[in-house]
């Protein structure tokens, strides 16, 4: 089993994917520190603002240091020129909010997971043409889980992952479960960095309503 293949199964069987940015490194290995704790493996850094590839730098050596069957994850990647930064300093997987089949090529080649953002069928199709295995639907708060819904039978066996509005709430996580999306990707529903006081406990609580509405 690859790389690719190791990583897609950690994210369905985690049933979430955490994502944030921040600016600060000793504060962005703390809040990767707590999801730790709190049961996450796999986890996506998004890159957000300059000082991103540094502070991805740094994840990646607390991770080889103390967590090292934790998979990490860059995303909001866009360019061939982002994705072989990040890729060349440890990324396990890249997740981008376009699709841009240079990218996809570049990730496959090093036999890593791709996750490009779709939000109409004919973005969708044009990412099964470039085989990404997992396809974010994105924002997921535009779409909601009837796009989901409707658009399934169009494309049987594709896996999904909604990032962008989804909710540490039952309702609505059942109701994209129910949809048919293998994972759900929570960003500042989930963590915000100005306040992480609450984060292991929102962590549990996400794993848990995650693993009870599927």
């Amino acid at each position: 089993m690859n790389l690719k293949e190791i990583v897609l199964d950690k994210i369905i069987e985690q049933g979430i994917l955490p994502l944030f940015f921040h600016h600060d490194k000793a504060e962005s290995i703390a809040i990767l520190r707590t999801l730790y704790q709190a049961g996450i493996r796999v986890f996506e850094f998004t890159n957000r603002g300059p000082e991103a590839l540094t502070v991805f730098e740094s994840l990646v050596a607390a991770k080889k240091l103390d967590m090292p069957d934790l998979y990490l994850g860059i995303g909001t990647i866009k360019s061939v020129e982002e994705a072989q930064q990040f890729l060349q300093i440890g990324a396990d997987f890249i997740v981008s909010p376009i699709v841009n089949p240079l990218v996809g090529s570049l990730v496959h080649e090093q036999h890593k997971l791709w996750i490009p953002g779709c939000m109409t069928p004919t973005e969708i199709y044009t990412a099964q043409q470039q085989q990404a295995a997992l396809i974010k639907l994105f924002p997921a708060n535009m779409l909601g889980p009837a796009f989901m819904s409707s658009i399934r039978d169009l494309f049987k066996g594709q896996k999904f992952i909604p990032t962008g509005g989804v909710e540490i709430e039952m309702e609505n996580l059942k109701a994209w479960f129910k949809s048919g999306v293998c994972a759900v990707g929570m960003g500042s529903k989930l963590i915000d960095p100005k306040d992480t006081g609450n984060l292991f406990e929102n962590t549990k609580k996400a794993l848990d309503f995650v693993s009870k509405a599927r």
